[in-house]
């Protein structure tokens, strides 16, 4: 009986597949010459999700000769779920993702060049440095569309009751005076901040570079090698001396992630939480009633007000057939106002000029002000381009950091693992 139901069920999949086949031609059109294409998007929190469909709503009312289907993806997931699309010959024709998640699938051929489909316009409305997150050896691979800063979210009463500095973008904390600061704020019952720390690889490197760090460098060949300098230090050395020296910093905290901290944070156990700047729409709908919180820039050294990031981008397949088109619902999605509408439903901020400009981004109501303040100093993420980045993360820097903060290793410790384990993980993928 059951072999019979299986050769049953095998026969309707077959039948499955000739109907589709036979549906439409091998080039993603339809009988009627209808061109499909998929967005995969992984817009998650609900704002943002109903932007994307609308926007792929628009679209399609206004071109019905190249109809967009909105494919549901999630950050958890994404780059085995795309290396596993590509390999298969199933890939999404447009794809979301992240920046520093672009770079293998760019170097195995996998992401098509954008160069010469990119219009004028687009171009030079995102900045050069941007640019660079999703340059790949000569291509550029994905169109960098939102991004983050790390910010500062302080309670407020706190903050004023401890006598600090108030900083601004214009003159933020030094690295020395924040730690400073979260000694007088922390007192009984309560710490200076908490930092969460679950994935600790992204941000050490990428407010790393304001100690003056950037642990990843090029040797005279172009190839990627990582080398512990001073500057990696400042970063790193504060966040431990908080933790095992000051005790300013709460060592529970250091396996969290951001959201599992936000309780603490209300409860008035944690006066700081180094957060990205989404994080404040979280706060909105979770904070109780009466409390409030600021927004403040990161501390700044000697590498000045920068930090690094990984915008969020928009690539598209190689192997798909209609990548003109593509590209041409990617600009649509990114237009000056349509950006706004990605940017303020994802409560980051958009990489296009133009759509930076916009009042409803520049306003002090949420700390919008303060972010966008803090644009001109976004960076690309260190690693951004180096093969094998993510295997160094996974393997070698996430568990050396998670013990340095811990105290569980020293210094000259967490410099050897990362350097000397992290380049025989790079030479493998630079031979």
């Amino acid at each position: 009986m059951r072999a019979t139901v299986r050769r049953a069920a095998t026969a309707v999949a077959v039948l499955a597949l000739l109907l589709t086949g036979c549906s439409g031609g091998d080039d993603g059109r339809d009988p009627d010459g209808t061109i499909r294409l998929r967005f995969q998007s992984l817009a998650w929190q609900k704002e943002s999700v109903d932007a994307n469909k609308q926007l792929v709503k628009e679209w399609n009312a206004a071109h019905p000769d190249v109809q967009v289907e909105y494919v549901q993806g999630s950050w958890d997931s994404v780059h085995d779920q795309l290396l596993t699309s590509f390999e298969g010959g199933e890939a999404p024709d447009i794809i979301h993702d992240a920046s520093d998640d672009l770079a293998d699938f760019a170097y195995g051929g996998y992401l098509a060049d954008l160069r010469p489909l990119l219009p004028t316009r687009l171009k030079a409305d995102i900045p050069e440095q941007s640019w660079r997150t999703t340059t790949f050896g000569d291509g550029i691979h994905g169109v960098p569309f939102l991004q983050e800063p790390r910010v500062l979210i302080a309670n407020t009463k706190l903050l004023k009751a401890s006598g600090a500095r108030i900083p601004t973008p214009e003159r933020p904390w030094s690295w020395e005076e924040f730690r400073q600061v979260t000694k007088k704020l922390t007192g009984k019952g309560r710490y200076g901040i908490a930092w969460p720390l679950k994935e600790p690889v992204s941000v050490t490197l990428n407010l790393g570079l304001s100690g003056g760090g950037r642990l990843f460098h090029r040797d005279g060949d172009g190839k990627a090698v990582l080398r512990f300098e001073p500057g990696d230090g400042v970063v790193t050395g504060t966040i431990h001396d908080q933790v095992n020296t000051d005790g300013s910093a709460a060592r529970s905290a250091l396996g969290m992630g951001g959201s599992d901290a936000l309780p603490g944070f209300f409860g008035g156990k944690y006066a700081m939480l180094p957060l990205g700047f989404s994080y404040r729409q979280q706060i909105i709908q979770q904070a109780p009633e009466g409390f409030d919180w600021t927004i403040l820039p990161m501390p700044a050294g000697a590498g000045g007000a920068v930090q690094g990031v990984s915008p969020q981008t928009l690539s598209v397949a190689e192997e798909s057939p209609h990548k003109k088109e593509a590209v041409a619902f990617i600009d649509f999605l990114l237009r000056p106002a349509n950006m706004v509408r990605l940017a303020r439903g994802d409560w980051m901020l958009p990489t296009g000029t133009e759509a930076l400009a916009d009042p409803s981004l520049r306003s002090a109501e949420h700390g919008w002000a303060v972010g966008t303040a803090l644009a001109e100093g976004l960076r690309p993420a260190p690693a951004q381009a180096v093969r094998g980045y993510p295997e160094w993360k996974d393997k070698v820097a996430t568990p050396a950091y998670q013990e340095f903060y811990s105290g569980a290793i020293d210094t000259d410790e967490l410099s050897k693992r990362l350097v000397e384990d992290g380049n025989r993980v790079l030479a493998r993928y630079q031979r």
